[in-house]
């Protein structure tokens, strides 16, 4: 059962995503508070999940692919309910949200054209800017707005995501969990890289 935990509390995070698009299309009163709450117990599964499979010695390619993709879908569907609930926000930062999707789709782009298999380097780098976009969605969900957050999520996105393309390109093979540019040299060279048991497997 111990060994289940990582799975459930990835395919969780699908269902609070889902649970929240709904939750905006209805207009449940106290939306906002919800949300945050929902939004906070999905990032905290993101967080235990990896650290749970490393500590069980069970965080395997396929656990890491399949929390890759749902992690994309759960923002998704945040930003989903985000636009449901504020789009004037969203029509206001259309071309910055433009950019940043685009982005996100050339790092899929370039991991299925070079490897065949989705991204999940979970870089330190997207681990930080992950944050920073918990704490816009945050902000815009409780006000429909953000300014200074939301342009450093933009830019620091914007950086991560061009360094994830960068260790996608600096890999002789596919490799999950690679923290940085720099490890992804080493590999490239043949070198072990060490990973952080709490950060990465």
């Amino acid at each position: 059962m111990k060994s289940k935990i990582p799975v459930i509390l990835i395919f969780s995070r699908l269902i609070i995503g889902l649970v929240i698009i709904y939750l905006s299309l209805i207009k449940t009163e106290n939306y906002q508070i919800i949300a945050v709450i929902l939004l906070s117990i999905g990032l905290l599964t993101d967080i235990f999940d990896g650290i749970i499979a490393r500590y069980l010695d069970i965080s395997t390619q396929k656990l890491r692919r399949l929390d890759s993709t749902v992690d994309q879908l759960f923002f998704v569907s945040v930003g989903v309910a985000t636009y449901i609930q504020c789009p004037v926000f969203f029509e206001t930062n259309v071309y910055k949200i433009g950019i940043l999707a685009g982005s996100e789709v050339l790092i899929y782009l370039v991991s299925f054209l070079k490897f065949r298999k989705e991204v999940a380097t979970h870089s330190i780098g997207a681990k930080i800017w992950t944050l920073l976009l918990f704490g816009t969605l945050i902000q815009v969900i409780l006000e429909c707005q953000s300014l200074i957050l939301f342009n450093l999520c933009f830019w620091v996105g914007l950086l991560t995501r061009a360094e994830i393309i960068a260790i996608l390109l600096l890999l002789k093979k596919w490799t999950h969990d690679v923290p940085s540019v720099f490890h992804s040299i080493q590999l490239r060279k043949g070198k072990t890289i060490k990973k952080s048991k709490l950060f990465n497997s």
